[in-house]
């Protein structure tokens, strides 16, 4: 099958009063620490000539708790060779800002570039805004970005800032002509700000499959940074696409060709916290199972930026906090801008509609109000029940329609109960009600 890319937009051209939500990253708070900006004590950056330009492209972030047991850091990293010789990246580690000696992550090889591999820790330089590449280099004047996502035991093992050391073949300095190794360690970045955004359930009910969520790349939302307002932007780093199957494990019963026959069509969605609604659309028609607008020569050119999310709301739920729901089904908005919700009220249905291939609910977090050009940030659900994990392969394998049965081996008969956790990409999970 395709890989959804439910909420990709494939050309810029063709176009909550609110209860606390924690104390999350806001927009003002720029990617890594700004090179005009004081360093916090104990952090110095060494005086160098940097071929290699490495930028940080997200707010400042934290650890989140995962469903896995993890916590998880996740961002994008701007590669830009600044030179006239080829930079060929080897490796980049993340290491401790105060102790650069301690490493926390490290990409190489395949991790970088392995074009035999569909998805998961593979392929994570590409040419922007996310297209795959054959190999590590940067030519001349042009860049790539790196997806960047790694773990902790707990939140006590994460350092306050990271920096990051480059090794590549490339110039050492703005007289070399041919490229030589390189390495420096730059660009600190806190992954100690202060949150995350706690939520409620968007959904109600059990069997909700976390689609495309958090981290590792090869799937839509993972993989699609935006060049949207001057920046590099991922809107959907800790989106989900939450998709419903029935207690056999299947997304469908009947016709596939008709919303009406999957599991999740028509459900209620439910505001995650007491806020004020700053943004809807409404007014789009519902796409037929199986058709991804943006591959279609007919449906293709009349996505716009204003109508890739089908019909959606944006509500603001406090400390620039922003909840953003989409592919909603054609009047079944229950709010309107202004209008103040409470945490459980149900705002609308389910749908397919936008840049959808299937009903599902995309939601994720933001740290502003527009539902393209925010950043995503992370987030947790206050309560939930865990069930297990679909195996992804399943997924990448299934036709356009989602054909099969997808709860299998991994599903757990007596659901756990979780609290403030994020669930992690291809969860099951049981939401009350």
């Amino acid at each position: 099958m395709r890989r959804f890319g439910f909420l990709i937009v494939v050309s810029l051209l063709v176009g909550c009063s609110s209860s606390p939500a924690g104390t999350p990253t806001t927009a003002a708070a720029a990617g890594g620490a700004s090179p005009f900006d004081p360093l916090p004590s104990g952090i110095s950056v060494k005086d160098a000539y940097t071929s290699v330009l490495v930028q940080v492209n997200n707010p400042a972030t934290f650890p989140v708790a995962g469903t896995d047991g993890k916590f998880h850091v996740a961002y994008n990293l701007l590669l830009q060779n600044a030179s006239q010789v080829p930079a060929t990246i080897r490796k980049l580690e993340v290491v401790d800002a105060t102790s650069t000696s301690k490493v926390f992550a490290t990409f190489s090889g395949k991790q970088l570039v392995d074009p035999a591999c569909n998805f998961g820790d593979c392929n994570r330089l590409q040419a922007l805004p996310a297209t795959p590449v054959k190999d590590t280099v940067v030519p001349p004047q042009q860049a790539r970005v790196l997806f960047v996502d790694y773990s902790f035991g707990s939140p006590g093992d994460a350092p306050k800032y990271v920096m990051h050391h480059l090794y590549f073949d490339g110039a050492a300095s703005p007289v070399t002509t041919t490229p030589v190794p390189v390495d420096y360690t730059v660009t600190p970045y806190s992954v100690s700000t202060s949150g995350p955004a706690i939520i409620g359930p968007p959904l109600k009910g059990k069997n909700w499959v976390a689609l495309n969520g958090c981290c590792e790349p090869g799937w839509p939302h993972r993989s699609s940074p935006l060049p949207l307002n001057g920046n590099l932007v991922g809107g959907q780093l800790f989106a989900i696409d939450w998709k419903q199957t029935n207690d056999q494990g299947a997304f469908y019963t009947g016709d596939k060709t008709k919303n009406e026959s999957y599991a999740d069509y028509g459900s209620e969605i439910l505001a995650v916290a007491d806020g004020t609604v700053t943004g809807i659309l409404d007014g789009q028609d519902a796409n037929a199972p199986g058709v991804l607008p943006a591959e279609d020569p007919v449906l293709g050119p009349k996505l716009t930026v204003e109508n890739v999310d089908g019909n959606h709301i944006v509500i603001d739920i406090g400390n620039s906090v922003y909840a953003f729901y989409a592919h909603l089904i054609k009047g079944s908005l229950l709010v309107k801008v202004g209008d103040k919700v409470t945490k459980g009220q149900v705002i609308a249905k389910l749908g397919n509609t936008g840049n959808a291939s299937a009903s599902h609910l995309h939601f994720q977090v933001m740290n502003g109000p527009s539902a393209i050009a925010s950043p995503g940030i992370p987030y947790v659900i206050d309560s939930f029940e865990y069930q297990g994990q679909v195996a992804p392969q399943s997924i990448y394998e299934a036709d356009d329609y989602l054909t099969g049965n997808f709860i299998g081996p991994n599903h757990r008969p007596t659901p756990e109960t979780r609290t403030n956790q994020l669930p992690m990409a291809w969860a099951i999970i049981n939401f009350p009600g």
